[in-house]
């Protein structure tokens, strides 16, 4: 079996936990600047780590204060900010097991995921989210407390933890070890029930301390400091959260995707991370706009585009000729320094993960001045398993397995890990925790290939490979994500399994065809119109044109019908995480994928 193996950097911890990170740090450099918190004015405040241990603590005290007992699981729901940050880490201060919770979530997913996990309490950020979990609180008989941060729970916590001794949070705190959980994740749901990773303190301790040491260029820099806008509830960002303690890198957070922009020039970080979806939206909002400022700013926009893939193309072939080297200067004091502007100015490096993301995308941002370190993991493996390195990047590729984590490929193409990162369990369900190893091995579910340089593609999901009429084999993420990286396009669906031809649902992304619409003479271009206009038709088939260039004949996309709406969490097609629930949309819209063969 084709494999890749990275021994560890940093041995396996063999005791303590990641409270302890906390306190080191507040000992060893009081005056370190652990967080920066955005001020109603829009300035930002500096949180000393002598400061975050103070917040922590007296938080964690009231949680004892309470009644919480270290093993107990207490839910957290809410948007990105510094006190999701707070209420984790005091759970931990506590000997409590986190449980996160997306505030997007519905009544019904809420009750699962705190009932499954036994949850004693749950912080949410607002009186809609305790609203949520009102609704179903009598289904959740080991439910305590709910602490809603917008009406002062921190304050009340901290009040009732006053007479709490030090030294009890430090036994709490100290009861975990290496092995123990530290919060419970629960999947993302596309193929049934979330089921509930245990992941441990070791986990999120030994992949932290092997990234610093594999990527010492992003995670060393003195003045290292990322901005979190992900939901704090998916294992990406979760993961970041812990690096940002382990290796004392200034972390901020931005809630709302509105004030991002705003919050990047004001934070100024020196690397981000994000789906490839964020930064696809960058790119097109940038083309959009240059279109709309006519012909000749379209046109610099064009060459620009072109020059940065150009010029990141060569770094991979021996370094950019005299010429090319003239034009990329052009076009960085044109165009290239005012996106890294837009970005806060200091941005080198961009981790992106959840998803694939197209070539032409990352040699874009690379060409710009942004290096875009594409990575891959689940959330049973605490995040990445691989990630590309600024000393060893190939595009295309998610990279080199992280130190401390072994991949292969089965004989059937999926990929196949062990390492510091992988889970121990789901909670609860042993049969299925055994069901998804293999002698030793966590079986993704994905399919993928190892080059010769030990680099991992991923191809695919397993589960989700198509067999036509004619017996081919159609892997959807092949022509689904090349379909999304077009401006106009939210969403894709290939469908065709048992047909005789390859179809696909597509979905328009709303928040696009405004500015397209007034770029191509059509002022006012919504949905319900879009859906039939013959120049939204024609840019959708191009786009399908294109993407069918990547794959044969028998796997192409022959036929495609825009769907009246978008997917969303609201409506149950998308999960919290932004991937696509492939079952409920094949059977809510099975009239729809008919339509395609009935035409």
């Amino acid at each position: 079996m084709p494999s890749s193996s990275e021994p560890p950097l940093v041995p396996p911890a063999t005791s303590g936990n990641m409270t302890d990170c906390v306190v080191e740090t507040a000992q060893q450099d009081p005056g370190h600047v652990s967080a920066s918190r955005k001020a109603a004015d829009g300035s930002w405040r500096d949180v000393t780590a002598t400061e975050f241990l103070a917040d922590v603590t007296s938080v964690a005290k009231g949680l004892l204060a309470a009644g919480v007992s270290p093993g107990d699981r207490i839910g957290v729901m809410g948007r990105t900010s510094y006190e999701w940050t707070v209420v984790d880490v005091a759970g931990w201060f506590a000997g409590a097991v986190t449980v996160p919770v997306y505030e997007t979530s519905s009544p019904e997913q809420i009750e699962w995921i705190l009932s499954d996990a036994e949850a004693v309490a749950c912080f949410v950020e607002t009186g809609e989210n305790a609203a949520r979990i009102a609704a179903v609180r009598d289904r959740l008989p080991a439910l305590r407390d709910v602490w809603t941060l917008e009406a002062g729970a921190l304050g009340e916590l901290r009040a009732a933890g006053r007479e709490v001794p030090d030294a009890d949070v430090d036994r709490a705190r100290s009861v975990a070890g290496p092995g123990d959980a530290m919060t419970i994740i629960y999947t993302s749901g596309t193929t049934g029930r979330p089921k509930g990773c245990l992941l441990t303190h070791g986990n999120f301790l030994d992949l932290a301390r092997n990234a610093e040491a594999a990527i010492p260029e992003v995670l060393r820099r003195p003045d290292a400091a990322t901005l979190l806008f992900i939901p704090l509830a998916h294992v990406f960002a979760r993961f970041i959260q812990a690096l940002c303690l382990v290796c004392r890198i200034r972390v901020g957070h931005t809630p709302d995707a509105k004030d991002l922009l705003t919050d990047l020039a004001g934070f100024r970080p020196t690397f981000i991370l994000a789906v490839p979806r964020v930064f696809q939206k960058v790119y097109n909002g940038a083309e959009q706009k240059a279109a709309a400022g006519g012909r000749l700013k379209a046109r610099i926009f064009e060459q620009a585009a072109a020059t940065a893939d150009a010029w990141s193309r060569a770094q991979d072939a021996g370094g950019p000729s005299p010429a090319l080297r003239l034009k990329h200067l052009l076009f960085d004091r044109l165009v290239y320094s005012k996106l890294r502007a837009l970005l806060g100015g200091r941005v080198e490096y961009a981790v992106s993960g959840g998803a694939p993301m197209g070539e032409h995308l990352a040699h874009f941002f690379r060409g710009a001045g942004l290096i875009v370190l594409e990575g891959y993991g689940l959330t049973e493996t605490t995040a990445p398993l691989a990630v590309n390195r600024p000393s060893r990047i190939k595009i295309g590729t998610v990279g080199p397995p992280l130190p401390g984590t072994d991949l292969r490929i089965a004989d059937d193409g999926e990929v196949l890990a062990r390492g510091v990162g992988v889970f121990s369990e789901y909670r609860g369900r042993p049969e299925e925790t055994a069901e998804a190893f293999a002698d030793g091995w966590f079986r993704t579910g994905d399919l993928g290939s190892i080059d010769a340089a030990g680099l991992l593609t991923i191809t695919g999901r397993k589960k989700e490979i198509i067999v036509t009429a004619n017996g081919k084999n159609v892997v959807p993420a092949a022509l689904e994500d090349r379909l999304r990286a077009h401006p106009l396009i939210s969403q894709a669906v290939v469908v065709g399994d048992g047909r005789h031809f390859v179809g696909c649902l597509v979905t328009l992304d709303e928040e696009a065809l405004p500015s397209w619409g007034a770029n191509h003479g059509k002022h006012g271009l919504d949905l319900t119109r879009a859906r039939t206009d013959a120049d939204v038709l024609a840019a959708v088939q191009s786009a399908i044109d294109k993407a069918n260039e990547s794959v044969s004949r028998a796997e192409s996309i022959r036929r495609f019908r825009v769907l009246e709406h978008d997917f969303t969490v609201e409506n149950g097609y998308l999960t919290p995480s932004q991937k696509v629930k492939r079952f409920e949309v094949l059977h809510d819209l099975a009239d729809e994928v008919e339509a395609i063969y009935s035409s």
